[in-house]
């Protein structure tokens, strides 16, 4: 019994040992399955199709070929996410790297008066010490700077050709910079001049090797010339200079090409340089050339912003004083005129210091003579354009001494009576003021007689010479209604308003007719006006009336957007009910189609015998759109003009 008992005990213990066995065992399975699924979905997810993942119990084997460390690095910290980093074992490889491809091969050589510095790459191959003894042979033992690195690399086709070509370039150049690369070189240097240039750029150009591409860059450094001077001359001879500066070769070609014009001969020449006083130097030293050969002798000289005019002997005063007051109005802020005209001491026919001003028929004032100082030069140009208006106004007057005391009130009361007229000239001497001109004012000569004498002092001597003339007609003048209609019929007669079918929108061929119609309109002022709307017979009687209605009003919108007053305008569309040609053709259906405008008479100027049919018939005269006749039923049926509706354009 005993015996039995012990057995069935021992039995019991090994049937559990083995059962929790197997169930070990599932579980295990289970893990690594799970553990493999997760790990593969991250890995895809992730990108990582490379990538094989294995199972071994805990553990998550790893194998496979990252493209590169990057890869692989990535493709461990996706499955460090999903299980335990202990538990991963990389078994991954990096793919071998490709070859590398050659670098590009290239240095820099400098050189100026410290010596030479070269730095770059260049292939081990090339005889370094060879190179750097040729620069020594330059410069010197110790002035040459060997900052290059080489590769080992085959040499690139073309190299060694730009390396000898450097060093020859080299040795021409004191002051660069060469840039070689294989099959090219770059030289920036600076010549003694624009000769040295020219022959430096020979030189290279010819010792460059067949195929080599070089660019060469070469400048000639521009003189300091302080002050900026320009001094031209014309006398019997003709003109010259005897100095001339430019602050660029197009400035030089503009100041050659006005003092060729101005009778330059000979070879001319202006030197190029830096230190130019201002950017418009060049217009300011062409105006000047201009102008001494507009007095036809004397000499002009510039110094920096300093202009001295000497005008030859003889010249005419009233020539010198045009010719000075336009150069002085015309010439950059920054610039200063001083002018002056010798006067011989046996000359005793000078006349007297004079202002003119002129007032053409068409606004534009011009105001030249003397000034006696700067100042009242402002004053007079200030009160002429308050006179006459700001961009009407064109002053050249000059700067003068020796002026009587009451000139600048002399002056300003000839401006103002120079208002007095249409058109006409005023001159200002010492002893007299003369005005000639036209007035559209009968006592135009009794008014500015009165103002002279209040101005200048009855004693004050003036002489009048205005001439009355009848005013124009005022083009403002409303024109008549009936002759509105009538432009507005030739008009349409040329050129209807077409519209888009079926469409209240005018088409763009049809904006010039509304063009002229609107200039017309405008100068008819305020007139009653029917703008009527008509169309063809297709279609149903409804739909007609609608769109004759809409293009009627789309013309008022368009007039109304042209600023034309259509407060007394009113658009009615009377459909199919009144064609003017037969609606069986083509052509009688387009001429039906049409806009029309109506003159709306007044109410009280009709017969008192007409029947209120008579006399709603009355009330408008049509200008057809069309060279079309007009019949009777088209007047007798029109009826009353209805309230200016507002249309939408359909």
């Amino acid at each position: 019994m005993r015996l039995s008992f012990v057995f069935a005990v021992g039995m019991t213990f090994l049937l559990a040992a083995g059962l929790s066995l197997v169930a070990a065992r599932f579980a295990a399975t289970a893990v690594e399955e799970a553990s493999e699924i997760d790990v593969r979905l991250s890995l895809d997810r992730a990108a990582h199709g490379w990538a094989e993942v294995q199972a071994n119990g805990l553990q998550v084997i790893l194998s496979g070929i990252a493209p590169d460390e990057a890869t692989r690095f990535n493709a461990l910290t996706v499955v460090g996410d999903v299980v335990d980093a202990a538990r991963i074992i990389d078994g991954m490889e990096i793919a071998p790297t490709a070859d590398l491809a050659p670098p590009k091969f290239s240095i820099e050589i400098l050189r100026n008066d410290s010596g030479i510095s070269i730095i770059g790459l260049i292939p081990a191959s090339t005889d370094r010490a060879d190179l750097v003894d040729q620069l020594h042979g330059l410069v010197g033992e110790d002035q040459v700077a060997d900052l290059l690195q080489t590769a080992d690399y085959p040499v690139p086709a073309g190299w060694d050709d730009a390396l000898q070509f450097s060093v020859i370039a080299l040795s021409k150049l004191p002051r660069s910079k060469i840039s070689v690369t294989a099959g090219q070189v770059s030289v920036d240097a600076i010549s003694d001049s624009p000769e040295a240039k020219m022959r430096l750029e020979t030189a290279l150009t010819r010792a460059a090797p067949p195929g080599l591409r070089l660019a060469l860059d070469i400048a000639a450094p521009r003189p300091v010339i302080t002050p900026f001077t320009l001094r031209f001359l014309i006398d019997e001879a003709g003109g010259r200079f005897d100095a001339c500066s430019a602050d660029t070769a197009e400035a030089g070609a503009r100041i050659l090409a006005a003092a060729r014009a101005a009778g330059a001969v000979g070879d001319v020449d202006c030197t190029v340089g830096m230190g130019v006083p201002s950017p418009n130097w060049a217009q300011a030293t062409v105006q000047g050339i201009q102008a001494l050969a507009e007095l036809g002798a004397g000499a002009i000289t510039y110094s920096d912003a300093d202009i001295t005019l000497v005008a030859a002997e003889g010249t005419s005063e009233n020539l010198f004083d045009r010719v000075v007051g336009e150069l002085d109005a015309a010439l950059p802020d920054v610039f200063a005129l001083h002018a002056v005209l010798p006067v011989p001491e046996s000359d005793t026919s000078a006349g007297p210091p004079e202002f003119t001003g002129t007032l053409s028929p068409e606004g534009l004032v011009q105001l030249r003579g003397r000034i006696s100082d700067p100042q009242i030069r402002d004053v007079v140009d200030s009160f002429a354009r308050a006179r006459f208006g700001t961009k009407e106004v064109y002053t050249a007057t000059r700067v003068a001494s020796d002026l009587p005391a009451d000139w600048a009130m002399r002056v300003l009361a000839g401006v103002e009576v120079l208002s007095k007229l249409r058109q006409g000239v005023v001159t200002v001497t010492p002893d007299d003021l003369v005005l000639r001109g036209v007035s559209h004012q009968k006592d135009a000569s009794a008014e500015i007689a009165r103002l002279l004498s209040d101005k200048l002092g009855e004693a004050e001597k003036f002489a009048l010479e205005i001439t009355y003339q009848e005013p124009p007609e005022d083009p403002d003048e409303p024109i008549d209604p009936q002759q509105c209609i009538a432009r507005i019929k030739e008009i349409q007669e040329t050129s209807k308003i077409a519209f888009e079918p079926g469409s209240a929108t005018i088409t763009e061929a049809s904006l010039g007719t509304m063009n002229g119609i609107v200039d017309v309109l405008k100068a008819c002022g305020s007139i009653r006006l029917e703008i009527q709307g008509h169309t063809d017979s297709q279609g149903r009687e409804e739909m007609n009336q609608q769109l004759s209605q809409a293009r009627a009003q789309s013309v008022l919108n368009e007039l109304r957007a042209r600023r034309v007053p259509t407060a007394s305008y009113v658009a009615v569309g009377y459909g199919e009910t009144r064609p003017i040609s037969p609606n069986d053709t083509e052509d009688g259906r387009e001429d039906n189609r049409r806009i029309e405008f109506w003159l709306i008479k007044p109410r009280e100027s009709l017969p008192e015998e007409e029947s209120p049919l008579e006399e709603l018939a009355g009330q408008t005269e049509v200008a057809p759109s069309e060279d079309a006749a007009d019949d009777d039923t088209s007047e007798a049926d029109a009826p009353d003009t209805q309230p200016e509706t507002d249309g939408e354009n359909n």
